[in-house]
C-alpha cells in the first residue's frame, strides 16, 4: 500500500512545540525514542473509535498502543461511556465525593485477590508513590529494593541520580537487584537487615529496549517468603499488566498475594482513576498518610471504572486478550521467518514485546516498525504492545498483511544482511 504522509501533523506539532514544552512530552512525544524517524509517525490524533484511531491528516490506525494501555475494551465503548455520561448529568467533582467511590472500591475488593481496601487517584505514578509512602509508614523503614531496569513513574524517587531535577537524596535509600535473581535479594536483605521497608517490582519484567523476561518458577513464591519473614512490605506494581493477565490482579495470574497492589491503566477504559489496593494489616498506615488531589474522588471516572470492570469479568476477558495476542504475535513470527528475519516475541502475549533479532543494534527492528506505522498499523519502535478487545480477527489478519509488506521493504533495503 502506499505509506500516509504526516504533513499536518508536523504543523500541529510546530504549532504546540511554542507553546508546549516538547510539543509533546513524555512517553507520547517524539524525544522519547520510541518513535524514529519521527518523519514515519502521527504526532497529533484527531479520534478514536474501537480499535483505531485517526490522525490529524485523516489517516487510520490499528492501535496496539491502546494508548499505551488504557484502552482496554476498545475506543469510546458504549457500555463504559454510557455509564461516565450518566454519571456526569448528575454530579462530578463535588465537595463531598460521590457515593460512587464505594462502589468502586467494594468492587475492586470484590475482584482483586489480595484487596481488603481501595485507595483512588489519578495516575499510575501517584499510586506507586502511595504504596512506598504507605510501606515507610508502616515499617519506619527508608530502604526499598528495586529490579534494575525498573519503571514506576516519574516521581523523583523512580528516577536516576543524573536524572534533570533529582538530586542524590531523592533516591539515596534505592536498593537495586537484578530480575529473578532470589540470591541477590537475600543478600540485599542481609546487607540492609532491619532497614528495608519495601521490595517493589512488576509481576514480570516488561521493560523497553529489551526483551521482557517471566518470573522464573518459583521465584514470587520466595519473594513472600522472604519479604514476610524479614518484615518487607511486598508491593506489586500492576499498572501496565492489571487486568490483562488476571481480573484478581497479576499477583494472582502468578500464584501469590502482594501486600499492596497499584492499579490504573486498565481500570475504566481511558477515564482517569487509579487505585491503590492492600491488605487488612497495613490499612491503618494508608489511612494516616497526608496524600490526596483536587480530582482523586470525581465520581466520572468512578462510574466508568464499575462499568468496565464488570463487563471486564463477565467476558472473561483476560482470557480472549491472551488468544488474540497469541494471533498476533505467531502470525508475526510466521511473517518474518517468511521474509528472512527472526522476530523475536517475549512477555505475556496479551503485552507482547517484539524484537528483530538479525542485529543486535535494534536498528533493523525500528526500521520495521517505522514501515508498519505509515501503512497503518501503530507500533512503538522499543515498547511492549497491548491489545484490547475491541480487535478483530480482519484487523489480526490485515496487520499480517502489513506485516509482510513492511519486512520486504526492509529486506530489499539490505541485500547485506540476506
Amino acid at each position: 500500500m502506499q505509506p500516509y504522509t504526516f504533513t499536518k501533523s508536523r504543523e500541529w506539532f510546530d504549532r504546540a512545540c511554542k507553546v508546549i514544552p516538547s510539543g509533546v512530552y513524555g512517553h507520547l512525544g517524539p524525544a522519547e525514542g520510541n518513535f524514529i524517524p519521527v518523519s514515519k509517525w502521527p504526532l497529533l490524533g484527531a479520534k478514536a473509535q474501537g480499535a483505531y484511531f485517526w490522525d490529524v491528516d485523516g489517516n487510520k490506525f490499528i492501535d496496539y498502543m491502546c494508548a499505551y494501555g488504557p484502552n482496554v475494551m476498545g475506543y469510546n465503548d458504549p457500555d463504559v461511556d454510557a455509564a461516565a455520561l450518566e454519571q456526569a448529568k448528575i454530579g462530578n467533582c463535588t465537595t463531598s465525593p460521590s457515593y460512587k467511590m464505594v462502589e468502586l472500591a467494594e468492587l475492586m475488593v470484590d475482584t482483586v485477590k489480595s484487596a481488603d481496601w481501595a485507595f483512588f487517584a489519578k495516575n499510575g505514578g501517584d499510586v506507586t508513590t502511595a504504596a512506598i509512602m504507605t510501606a515507610r509508614a508502616h515499617t519506619h523503614r527508608k530502604k526499598i529494593v528495586f529490579v534494575s531496569g525498573f519503571y514506576h513513574g516519574v516521581a523523583p524517587w523512580t528516577q536516576k541520580v543524573d536524572y534533570p531535577g533529582v538530586v542524590p537524596e531523592d533516591v539515596a535509600n534505592n536498593l537495586y537487584i537484578p530480575w529473578n535473581d532470589i540470591a541477590a535479594l537475600e543478600q540485599v536483605i542481609a546487607e540492609n537487615d532491619g532497614e528495608i521497608a519495601a521490595y517493589i517490582a512488576t509481576p514480570y519484567m516488561h521493560g523497553n529496549y529489551l526483551d521482557n523476561e517471566l518470573p522464573a518458577p518459583g521465584y514470587w513464591q520466595k519473594v513472600r517468603e522472604l519479604c514476610t519473614k524479614n518484615g518487607i512490605v511486598l508491593i506489586i506494581d500492576d499498572v501496565r499488566a492489571g487486568f490483562r493477565l488476571a481480573t484478581e490482579g497479576s499477583d494472582a495470574f502468578y500464584g501469590f498475594e502482594a501486600d499492596l497492589i497499584t492499579f490504573c491503566k486498565a481500570i475504566a477504559n481511558g477515564w482517569n482513576v487509579s487505585c491503590l489496593c492492600g491488605k487488612a494489616f497495613i490499612k491503618d498506615s494508608v489511612s494516616a498518610l497526608s496524600y490526596t488531589g483536587s480530582y482523586w474522588m470525581s465520581a466520572i471516572p468512578f462510574a466508568a471504572g464499575i462499568a468496565n470492570i464488570t463487563k471486564m469479568r463477565k467476558l472473561g476477558l483476560p482470557a480472549i486478550l491472551r488468544e488474540k495476542g497469541l494471533k498476533v504475535t505467531e502470525g508475526l513470527k510466521a511473517a518474518a521467518a517468511n521474509n528472512g528475519f527472526n522476530l523475536v516475541v517475549s512477555g505475556e502475549p496479551a503485552l507482547f514485546y517484539l524484537r528483530i533479532a538479525n542485529d543486535d543494534s535494534l536498528f533493523l527492528h525500528q526500521e520495521w516498525i517505522a514501515e508498519m506505522v505509515p501503512r497503518g498499523i501503530f507500533l512503538a519502535g522499543h515498547h511492549n504492545h497491548f491489545l484490547n478487545y475491541a480487535i478483530s480477527d480482519e484487523d489480526i489478519n490485515h496487520t499480517l498483511e502489513i506485516a509482510d509488506e513492511a519486512f520486504q521493504v526492509v529486506a530489499k533495503r539490505h541485500p547485506e544482511i540476506f
